[in-house]
């Protein structure tokens, strides 16, 4: 019995390992779309808001994983990095358009 007990903790441990690399595999494909998105044309308020959020979502889904939730890491992270990409965009256009 000990020895199938053995078996069946090992299987867990592997099984656990395939998930971490799944994520990990997931999260460079999210990182890598990210970064071929964002020098898509575009106004600045837009392609700021979008690599923001995107960028903002990665490092929020990084910071929840560690405490527990990374689904809300990734949204408070987003909706945080998509309003500052947003802000910081609007005052590059802002710039641009008055010459200062």
């Amino acid at each position: 019995m000990k020895t199938l007990e053995i078996r069946a903790e090992r299987s867990g441990v592997n099984g656990s390992k395939f998930v971490r690399a799944c994520r990990y595999a997931i999260g460079a494909a999210a990182i890598a779309a990210t970064l071929a998105l964002g020098g898509c044309y575009g106004p600045p308020t837009q392609r700021d808001a979008l690599m923001g959020g995107a960028l903002g979502a990665g490092g929020g889904a990084l910071v929840g994983s560690a405490v527990g939730s990374p689904g809300v890491g990734a949204v408070v992270g987003g909706l945080a990095g998509a309003g500052t990409g947003y802000l910081v965009g609007r005052q590059q256009e802002r710039d641009w358009r008055y010459g200062y």
